[in-house]
Order: C-alpha cells, then sequence, then structure tokens
C-alpha cells in the first residue's frame, strides 16, 4: 500500500492524522541499523533515530537476541523481575546522582514524579523551570515550553489547552544561562520553591560555563531539590550523562530513551533521603507518594537498556559517537559557509542543530529569533535528499558510519544551495 493511502487513513482515525509526535506526512515501515524506511521504499538517513532512544541505532543484533530471549520468558508482570532489578543496579552505578531508582514508562511520568518527590520532600509547592525547558506533558511542565506569546518573566504562560489557572501560581520562570535572574527569584520566593528543574543540555542550547554550578550551590544553600531532566541527555552526552559531562551532581534526576533501548521506560533516580517518600514504612502515611504503572520496570525494555547500556560502555563508543557528531557539525558548516546565511550550530557534538540566526544562542529567546521558514525549508530539502531528522534536532547514533556522512554531506551541500539568494 502505499504512503498517501496510509497518510489517509491516518486522518480519518487519528486527531490531526499522526500520533502528536512527528510529521504525520510521514509513515515510516521499517528500520535497520543508520536507516529507515517509508511506505513508498524510500531510504533515510535517521538523525530522528526514534527522538533519541535509537542510540545504537534500529535492530542491534545484540539488542534483539537480548529481548527475543526474554519475550519467550515472558512480557511483562507487574512485579519485580531480575532484569528490572539489574537494570536499576546499572543505573546507580552509572549515574553519579543515582541512589535509589524508580520506574516509570515515560519521560513525561518520570519529570512529574521528580516534581512531585521535591514537593513531598520540601514541603513547599512551587516550582522553578526555565522558559523553553522541555519536561514532558504535565500541567507544571507545560508552562513556557514554548510561548508563543512572551511574557515578563516569572510569569508562566500555559502551553495547552485544559490547564487549570490555578496551575501558573504554582510555577515560576526564569531565563535559561541567566544565574542573576534565578538568584533575585530565589531571594524573592525562596520559602516558597520546592525545587528547581532544568535540562542541563536545553533542547540543543548549552549550559554557559559556571551555569549548572551556580544552580547547585544555589539550591544547595536554600534547601531546594535540584532537579536535571536527563531524558535526552543520560547515557548521551556520557555514559553517567549531563551530570558527569559537565561535573555537577543534582539531587535527583529523570532518565528516559536510551535505558529502554527503545522500548517504554523511563525512571525518577536520586538521592535515598528524597527517594524514600516512594517507601511508606520509611515516611509515613503523611509522607507517602504513591506511584504505579503497568509497564513500569517490565522486563523486555530492561534487558534492551542493559544491553545498550553494556555496548556504550564498550571501549571507544562515546570517542566514536562525538568523533561522528563533531564530523557532522564540521559538514553542517562547509555546507552553509558559502550561502552567507546568518546561522549558529548549537549544540554538543552527540545532539546539536542549526539555528538561521546572527544572535549568540543561549536561552529561549534567542533560539527564537531564528528563521523557522527557512529551518523548515533546509529540513524539507534534507529530506528530498535522504535525511531524516527532527525540526530542531539532529540526533548521531553509533550506527553512523563513512556511506551515512558521505550521503549527509551531498544533502546538506544540495539543501545550502537551495537556500542561497
Amino acid at each position: 500500500m502505499s504512503q498517501q493511502r496510509w497518510i489517509e487513513r491516518a486522518r480519518a482515525v487519528l486527531p490531526a492524522g499522526g500520533f502528536g509526535n512527528f510529521d504525520p506526512g510521514i509513515v515510516v515501515r521499517d528500520g535497520s541499523g543508520s536507516r529507515v524506511r517509508d511506505e513508498d521504499g524510500k531510504e533515510y538517513v535517521d538523525y530522528l533515530i526514534g527522538s533519541g532512544p535509537m542510540l545504537l541505532g534500529h535492530g542491534h543484533p545484540e539488542v534483539l537476541d537480548a529481548v527475543h530471549e526474554q519475550i519467550a520468558k515472558g512480557m511483562t508482570f507487574f512485579a519485580n523481575n531480575a532484569a528490572g532489578i539489574e537494570l536499576a543496579e546499572a543505573i546507580v552505578q552509572a549515574v553519579p546522582c543515582a541512589e535509589r531508582v524508580r520506574y516509570v514508562a515515560s519521560g513525561g511520568e518520570a519529570d512529574m514524579y521528580a516534581l512531585r518527590l521535591a514537593r513531598a520532600f520540601t514541603g513547599r509547592e512551587k516550582i522553578l523551570k526555565f522558559e523553553g525547558g522541555y519536561h514532558g506533558m504535565s500541567a507544571e511542565a507545560q508552562m513556557s515550553l514554548a510561548p508563543e506569546r512572551l511574557a515578563n518573566f516569572p510569569q508562566a504562560v500555559p502551553d495547552s489547552a485544559g490547564i487549570p489557572e490555578s496551575v501558573r501560581e504554582g510555577v515560576l520562570v526564569a531565563p535559561f544561562n541567566d544565574i542573576e535572574s534565578v538568584r533575585a527569584l530565589l531571594d524573592e520566593h525562596e520559602r516558597e520553591i520546592a525545587a528547581v528543574i532544568v535540562e542541563p543540555l536545553q533542547r540543543v542550547v548549552p549550559p554557559l560555563p559556571g551555569f549548572l554550578a551556580a544552580l547547585r550551590e544555589e539550591c544547595t544553600r536554600r534547601s531546594i531539590v535540584l532537579i536535571f531532566d536527563e531524558i535526552v541527555t543520560g547515557f548521551r552526552l556520557a555514559y553517567g550523562g549531563a551530570q558527569e559531562a559537565y561535573g555537577v551532581v543534582p539531587d535527583l534526576c529523570t532518565l528516559g530513551k536510551v535505558i529502554g533501548g527503545g522500548f517504554p521506560l523511563a525512571a525518577t533516580v536520586g538521592r535515598e533521603d528524597i527517594m524514600a517518600h516512594f517507601d511508606k514504612a520509611r515516611v509515613g502515611g503523611e509522607g507517602f507518594l504513591m506511584q504505579l504503572g503497568t509497564l513500569s520496570g517490565n522486563p523486555v525494555a530492561a534487558v534492551a537498556g542493559l544491553k545498550t547500556m553494556e555496548v556504550l560502555r564498550r571501549e571507544g563508543s562515546y570517542e566514536r559517537l562525538h568523533s561522528t557528531g563533531e564530523r557532522l557539525m564540521r559538514l553542517l558548516r562547509e555546507a552553509l559557509a558559502p550561502t552567507g546565511i546568518a546561522h549558529r550550530i548549537v549544540g554538543e557534538p552527540a545532539l546539536f542543530d542549526v539555528v538561521f540566526t546572527d544572535t549568540t544562542v543561549r536561552d529561549y529567546r534567542s533560539w527564537l529569533s531564528g528563521d523557522k521558514a527557512l529551518n523548515a525549508t533546509f529540513n524539507a530539502h534534507l529530506r528530498e535528499h535522504g535525511i531524516l531528522k527532527s525540526p530542531a534536532k539532529l540526533y548521531p547514533s553509533l550506527a553512523i558510519d563513512d556511506d551515512d556522512l558521505a550521503l549527509t554531506e551531498r544533502a546538506l551541500r544540495a539543501a545550502a544551495r537551495a537556500l542561497a539568494p
């Protein structure tokens, strides 16, 4: 059946014709290694990688073997299982802040529970987040994620219908990379703030030197819980995540994507005394935070995550991933330089993109200065030439090889030429 026919069928049964994730104008048929193919059989080098989890590429043979072996034993039990326990042990060994682990099925859930934990632990209610920071789909997370109407800080702007007005009052918003603005808000609201939640690499915008360390210092001094949202950066920037790469350890962090090896799995992890609020015997009924989920810690996702993490631990894995990312960044610069079009390549080698602006990108508002129409045109030309990527991210994977890079270079040059005046 043609891709167009699948698109028509989707429109008949799905709101906006899609799952709410990626462009519903493409229907992916299959993937292997570094490539995916659509329902018309067109092949793409995949820099979307499922929005991040397929760091080893599609259908990695060792991950498949582990999954097939587990499926024969059982797919889910709603009970403790050895694979889930072993995965928790591996996370505690890898992630600096992790003393205890609680599984959920999605990153959005992990972030929601991290915020709830901070409130339970501190007895305070307000959350400080950063404009443009993505923390899932909860009501708090949907405050000032991608506001089209820019408000004065610290006013939160809901990004979704259906959110009670009362939620806005519990969320303070600051500009990323501006520690003085954060200090001013903490000075004013210190006794009310339960947590500061931050993507240590905010979408693709890196932290300025000293910014995360200053957040750590301020939160420690004021007994505020510091949460790193590492759904994206965990096991990507380094084996220990952004907290290893940047050398700053939060109180809690959230993990997802990579730890499930392509299957639904995420976790809230952190300090034992905070995580104790999941243990009613430790904290009593008043301090207990109820959490359960049908597929939390399911063994299929756990074995896929364990095998993915084992591969990542092997010598040279991160060196190869970062080398690939650096080469892609260089190819992007070389393709766009002759056009004379203002642009910035923003991010880290393991996760980056181009922003068409002449402004230094250091927060959401400077990122917003980018020419979105030009970005959309560039991405559309890349897709025409066999490159699949997110509208605002490019994820390298360990499956990318020299043939993929050669095809990518040709596509980047063709897309850049199409933009040239």
